[in-house]
């Protein structure tokens, strides 16, 4: 996990301690499970926004920050971030994205037990 840049060892013992199926499911299981999969709010001619719910928070938190450090140095999610902003999203909405994706990615790191390599991605 502390191959990918923005991962310390503090997010990677929480990750560890607190999802330890990571690895074993579906990228969308993943993003449910954390609780920053985009949730519809829609009843019959009523179209809401969608939102993020639920999840474990402990393990939200920790990645959000990670987050916020990742961005900087590490290409892709600055990438992301950038088009999302220059799309007009919302900051916060940019950053829970990048968080999405980079689930989806540690998910997929331990399933196939690679390390983090930018250029694959």
């Amino acid at each position: 996990l502390q191959s990918m840049k923005g991962i310390g060892k503090i997010a990677a013992a929480s990750i560890i301690s607190n999802l330890p199926e990571l690895g074993y499911m579906t990228n969308k299981q993943a993003s449910a499970l954390v609780g920053v999969a985009p949730i519809n709010r829609e009843s019959g001619r009523f179209k809401g926004l969608r939102k993020i719910q639920g999840g474990r928070h402990q393990v939200r938190t920790v990645l959000y920050m990670a987050m916020m450090s990742a961005i900087q140095p590490n290409s892709v999610f600055k990438s992301q971030y950038q088009k999302l902003v220059a799309a007009g999203k919302p900051k916060k909405v940019a950053i829970i994205a990048c968080v999405r994706k980079m689930i989806v990615l540690l998910n997929s790191m331990l399933r196939d037990e690679v390390m983090w390599e930018a250029s694959k991605v």
